[in-house]
C-alpha cells in the first residue's frame, strides 16, 4: 500500500503592519472625537467670557429686562429670548405636520413615478440659501401679508376673546407670525427628508403583516412605521429647530426688528440672531454693547442645549424595556 505524502501548509510570518495601521487609525478616531468635544468647548467657553461684562453689570435682570438702549448702554435680553422661543414654536406647529405629510405621502401613498421628483424638489428646498427666502418673504410673503391675509383675519377674529388679542392690527405685513412663516418654510425640507428616509428603514415584513391581519394604512403608520422611527423622527424634528433657532438673514428681512414684547403675533419683534445680525457691525471692541451681544449667542447655545437634552429625556427607553 503507497504512501501519498501530504506537504504541510507553509506558514507564513505574521505581519505586524496591520495592527500598527489599526492603533494609527483608532488614534485618529479618537483624536477626531476629541476635536469634537475641544471646539464645543472653545465656542461655549468664549462666548461665556465675552458676554461675562454683561452678566455683571446686569446680573440676572439681563435676561429679564426688555429694555435695549445703546444710547444709554441698557441691555436686556428678554425681547429676543422671547422672540426666538415664540417664532421657533410656531414655525414648528405648522412644519411638523406638513413635513409628516410629505414623508408619509412619499412612503406609503405615491406612486413611484411621483416620488423621486417630490424627493428632488424637497432636497433642492432645504439647499436654498437663507438669504433668498428672507427676499422671497420681503417681496412677496409680507406684501400678501398686509394686503389679504392679516387684514381679513384681523376683521374675522375680532370680538373673539384672546383669539382678538393674538391677532390684531394694524397689518404691516412683518411680525412674528410672518417670520415664523417663513421659518415653517425652511425647515420643512429638513424633516421631511429626515422623515422619508427612516420611514423607509422599517423592514417590509412588520408593514405587511400588519395588512395582513386588516389594518389600514393609517394604522400601520400609527402602529407600525412611527414606533420603529420615533428616535430618528424626533431628531429630525430638532434639526429643524434647531435651523429655526438660529435663523438669522430670512428672519431679519420679515419679523419688524421691534425691541418690544408683545402678545400679537402680527406685532413685530426681535430674535437674538436677527438681533446679533444687526447690532454687531456698530458694536466697538470692549464695549457694553458687544458684551451683551455675546452674552445673547451665549443664551441662545444654552437655549439650544436645553432642547436637546429635552429631546433626549423624551427619547429614554420606557419603563420595561419598550422605547
Amino acid at each position: 500500500m503507497s504512501q501519498i505524502a501530504v506537504a504541510a501548509p507553509s506558514i507564513r510570518p505574521r505581519r505586524t503592519g496591520g495592527a500598527f495601521g489599526d492603533k494609527v487609525f483608532a488614534a485618529f478616531a479618537l483624536a477626531a472625537g476629541l476635536l469634537v468635544l475641544v471646539l464645543l468647548g472653545a465656542i461655549i467657553v468664549s462666548l461665556f467670557i465675552g458676554g461675562l461684562p454683561s452678566f455683571r453689570a446686569f446680573g440676572l435682570g439681563f435676561l429679564t429686562d426688555a429694555d435695549w438702549d445703546p444710547v444709554q448702554h441698557i441691555y436686556g435680553a428678554a425681547v429676543p429670548i422671547f422672540g426666538t422661543l415664540v417664532t421657533s414654536v410656531l414655525a414648528l406647529a405648522m412644519a411638523v405636520p406638513l413635513a409628516f405629510g410629505i414623508a408619509f405621502y412619499l412612503t406609503e401613498l405615491a406612486p413611484p413615478w411621483v416620488r423621486r421628483p417630490i424627493g428632488t424638489a424637497i432636497e433642492l428646498l432645504a439647499a436654498v440659501p437663507s438669504i433668498i427666502y428672507g427676499m422671497w418673504g420681503f417681496f412677496v410673503i409680507v406684501p400678501a401679508m398686509g394686503d389679504y391675509i392679516q387684514p381679513h383675519v384681523i376683521d374675522t377674529l375680532d370680538g373673539i376673546p384672546v383669539l382678538q388679542d393674538l391677532f390684531a392690527g394694524p397689518p404691516f405685513g412683518t411680525g412674528l407670525f410672518t417670520a415664523s412663516l417663513i421659518l415653517a418654510v425652511m425647515v420643512i425640507p429638513f424633516i421631511a427628508a429626515t422623515m422619508r428616509d427612516v420611514f423607509l428603514t422599517v423592514p417590509a415584513v412588520y408593514k405587511e403583516s400588519a395588512y395582513g391581519v386588516g389594518c389600514t394604512t393609517w394604522e400601520v403608520m400609527r402602529s407600525i412605521v412611527l414606533p420603529y422611527t420615533r428616535t430618528s423622527v424626533v431628531g429630525g424634528v430638532m434639526l429643524g429647530l434647531g435651523r429655526a433657532l438660529g435663523e438669522t438673514m430670512a428672519v431679519t428681512f420679515v419679523i419688524g426688528n421691534t425691541n418690544r414684547i408683545t402678545a400679537n403675533l402680527f406685532g413685530s419683534g426681535n430674535t437674538i440672531a436677527s438681533l446679533v445680525a444687526l447690532e454687531f457691525g456698530e458694536s466697538e471692541t470692549g464695549s457694553l454693547k458687544l458684551s451683551s451681544l455675546l452674552a445673547l449667542g451665549f443664551i441662545l447655545f444654552v437655549i439650544s442645549f436645553i432642547v436637546l437634552a429635552i429631546s433626549r429625556l423624551l427619547l429614554r427607553p420606557r419603563v420595561g424595556g419598550r422605547t
